[in-house]
């Protein structure tokens, strides 16, 4: 029974892998990189729920982890992204009233 539990470890250790160093995981834009992280979130609750399913502590536990991680770096890319646009606005915004006005800011 050992010799299973270890061939499902690995073979769940090496499905997230291969879903994490795959070429469309590996993106340019902020947009992919957000997406990436929100599809591997659902691997892992996916591995998760075969670990409960089929009673495997150790395919349940990296389900667990890999889940929670990839929605955390999720979050973070969401809140990096939602940050970035609003500075782009504040900086056109700002960039607009200059033209209008004439006036800008002086730096001392």
């Amino acid at each position: 029974m050992k010799f299973g539990t270890s061939i499902t470890a690995l073979t769940v250790v090496a499905s997230m892998a291969t879903a994490a160093l795959s070429p469309a995981a590996i993106a340019d834009s902020r947009q992919s990189n957000k997406n990436n992280w929100r599809n591997l979130a659902g691997v892992g609750a996916a591995v998760l729920g075969y670990g409960l399913l089929k009673h495997n502590s150790t395919a349940t536990v990296i389900g667990a982890a890999g889940a929670a991680y990839s929605a955390n770096r999720y979050e973070k890319d969401r809140h990096s992204q939602s940050e970035a646009k609003a500075n782009r606005a504040r900086y056109h915004a700002r960039q607009l009233y200059h033209r209008r006005t004439g006036r800008y800011l002086k730096h001392y």
